[in-house]
């Protein structure tokens, strides 16, 4: 977010738009699937689907969970090294520590109530710090409705998509919608909870709108307003200071560390329901598997954090590693909540049919734009 505030100033801004409005409906039908059949997507995947594409949805789910702890646990220690001064990789070391530590000891309902209050000290500082920068509203406004996309764009632009729309996240939010005690013993009550659930979506995604426009908002208004090319995230917070105040800098950096906590407790959460449910074992947080599966997302996240030498560019590579997973994780929704072995008279109409091809046009159309840029295409 920060490099495409300072390289593109507000341009950009739709694409979390886009991403927010696929991410809504997405993020509703892993739900769907999982109130209705009582399996997440991975169990769907294992249960209903060919072995041999399990293998391929399997590895390039597991993927993508490590891609987004890597960029996770990145941005939470780099905003303890801007807070303690620390070595970026014992601040990695400690994030680590903290974060394997809640995941292994706490429950669902108390992680839950963990990252609501993260997201709300992240909320809080960028509001102030939106105060302070003092953004160009108009321009900001247009630019969150008015695509714009070029060969010089797409590779900020797919990284905002990835980090948006994770799709690691359809797979935990399908398997955590059922550890909320929703259960549907019949026809009324199933109904009356995909109604809850959705409105709940909409509620949780449209605030995660509103934080990524502003961290966007916040980027643009303070250095491409003063022609600041930014090449490192420590960088940012050191530029920040005498650009927007200290204020605005200790707000960055505490918002970079709650980000990054909350983000790595969901990759690991999502890595350890991946792994076990495409084992076919028992998605329980406290068994062995479901372990195994989180120190597979976590660890190498880490070890690779210790040796980095590019933080800025590993952060948006990570990024854009989840876009181009996305169709894989996309297809196999499509294929399960359309499905009336799966689903019953619950399964997709033509119209959810209609905007989940939608959904998998777009990306995939983005995701061809971003491999043409690297074959030196423009357009």
């Amino acid at each position: 977010n920060i490099a495409g505030g300072a390289e593109f100033n507000y341009s950009l801004l739709w694409v979390i738009t886009l991403s927010t409005l696929m991410l809504i409906f997405l993020q509703h039908m892993s739900a769907h699937l999982g109130i209705v059949s009582g399996k997440c997507l991975a169990e769907g995947c294992r249960e209903y689907l060919p072995r041999w594409s399990n293998y391929i949805l399997g590895s390039t789910a597991m993927l993508a969970c490590m891609a987004t702890a890597l960029a996770e646990f990145l941005g939470a220690a780099v905003g303890l090294t801007i807070l303690t001064g620390l070595p970026l990789a014992l601040s990695a070391v400690v994030s680590g520590v903290v974060i394997l530590a809640v995941v292994t000891v706490q429950k669902y309902d108390q992680i839950e109530h963990l990252i609501i209050s993260f997201v709300s000290v992240i909320g809080f500082c960028y509001l102030i710090e939106l105060y302070l920068v003092k953004p160009d509203w108009a321009s900001a406004l247009r630019s969150s409705v008015v695509p714009t996309i070029g060969s010089r764009e797409i590779f900020i632009a797919m990284g905002m998509l990835g980090a948006v729309v994770m799709p690691h996240n359809f797979y935990l939010h399908s398997e955590v919608i059922q550890k909320r005690n929703w259960k549907a013993e019949d026809e009324q009550r199933k109904r009356q909870l995909l109604r809850y659930e959705f409105l709940d979506t909409i509620l949780a995604m449209c605030t995660g709108w509103v934080i990524n426009c502003a961290m966007v908002i916040v980027a643009a208004a303070v250095f491409f307003r003063n022609n600041v090319m930014v090449t490192d995230v420590v960088q940012a917070a050191d530029t920040l200071r005498p650009l927007a105040g200290g204020l605005a800098e200790f707000l960055f950096a505490v918002a970079l560390i709650c980000a990054g906590v909350s983000s790595s407790i969901t990759a690991c959460l999502a890595g350890g329901t991946v792994f076990t449910g495409f084992l076919g074992k028992e998605i329980d947080a406290q068994k062995k598997w479901f372990r195994a599966g989180v120190l597979l997302t976590a660890v190498p996240a880490i070890v690779l954090i210790i040796f980095l030498k590019d933080v800025y560019m590993s952060l948006i590579w990570s990024q854009v590693v989840l876009s181009l997973q996305l169709p894989f994780t996309i297809l196999p929704l499509i294929l399960l909540t359309r499905s009336r072995r799966v689903m019953g008279r619950y399964a997709n109409g033509h119209f959810e049919n209609l905007l989940l091809y939608v959904c998998g046009a777009i990306i995939t159309v983005l995701n061809a734009l971003l491999l043409l840029s690297f074959a030196g295409v423009s357009f």
